[in-house]
Formats: structure tokens, C-alpha cells, sequence
């Protein structure tokens, strides 16, 4: 099976937005949900289990959630559903080719889920999902063309989703 683009990745709900992190804790960092309770300072991972159930995550919770499952599908839920866009801080670093690449396949594919939407073929979430990663990889690319002229130090940032 071929690995997730986690990049691609737009969670629909809170409860979802919370299953993808635990499946990308899993993925990528072989952690359990015992593991992620754990290291969020629980004493057992059923509270956890109760707030996925309930979509209730105590506000005070979600960075040391996301933090045990290493991604913040948390936070961006939150944030697109206010109608935000979410991108990571611009550091100025030179795009690679492959950079670009993804950003042309992100926005061919949000311009046929659009074609396919208008003609009555597509589903309405799905180019939602399409067009909001499209427009904050552009984004992105913004802020690093913004902030080329004065970029910062790379100490090993996290580029792995």
C-alpha cells in the first residue's frame, strides 16, 4: 500500500481532524494511542477514546495532542472551519523542483474537482478539500517569495507532512 500524502489532507470534523492524527502517530511515529495518552500526561487512553467519541477535546489539550501524534489536524480543523487559511511560517527557503511540481499538481487538482463540480459530476466536499489545499500551497509559496530576501536559519525544521 502505497504511503498517505498527509500534506493532502483536509480533516472534515473535529472527531476526524483527531483519527488523523492518531493514524498519522501510527504511520509515522509508531505510537499507540496508550503512547499518545501517555506522553499527554493521562492516566489511561479511554479519556482520550471519550473525547474522539464526543468531538470534545479540551481546548488546554490540543497542542499536547498534537504534539504526542507529531501533526496538527487539530489546529487546522479549527482554523478552516472559521474560514482561515493555514499555512506553515515562510522561512525564505529556495523552493526545490519538486516544490513546484506539487504545488502545479495541488492546483490542476483543485481545477478539475471544480471542473467536475460545475458540471454536476463532483462532490461539493471534495473540492472544497482541493481547493483549500491549493490556495494554501500558493500561499505558502507567498510568504517564501516575501521572505526570500531575508531568510532564516534552517535548524532541521519538521518538513515530513
Amino acid at each position: 500500500m502505497p504511503k498517505r500524502n498527509w500534506k493532502r489532507i483536509q480533516p472534515t470534523g473535529l472527531n476526524h481532524a483527531m483519527e488523523l492524527c492518531l493514524e498519522y502517530a501510527r504511520e509515522r511515529h509508531n505510537r499507540s494511542v496508550d503512547r499518545v495518552a501517555e506522553g499527554m500526561g493521562m492516566a489511561n487512553k479511554w479519556t482520550l477514546y471519550k473525547w474522539m467519541e464526543s468531538g470534545s477535546l479540551p481546548a488546554r489539550m490540543i497542542r499536547p495532542f498534537e504534539d504526542q501524534c507529531g501533526i496538527d489536524f487539530v489546529s487546522r480543523y479549527l482554523a478552516t472551519s472559521a474560514g482561515k487559511l493555514v499555512i506553515d511560517v515562510p522561512t525564505g527557503k529556495k523552493a526545490r523542483v519538486g516544490d513546484i511540481a506539487e504545488l502545479q499538481e495541488l492546483l490542476n487538482a483543485a481545477t478539475g474537482q471544480l471542473i467536475k463540480f460545475w458540471r454536476g459530476n463532483g462532490d461539493a466536499g471534495e473540492t472544497l478539500t482541493a481547493i483549500q489545499s491549493g490556495m494554501e500551497a500558493l500561499a505558502l509559496h507567498r510568504g517564501q517569495v516575501e521572505k526570500s530576501q531575508q531568510p532564516e536559519f534552517d535548524f532541521g525544521g519538521n518538513d515530513e507532512h
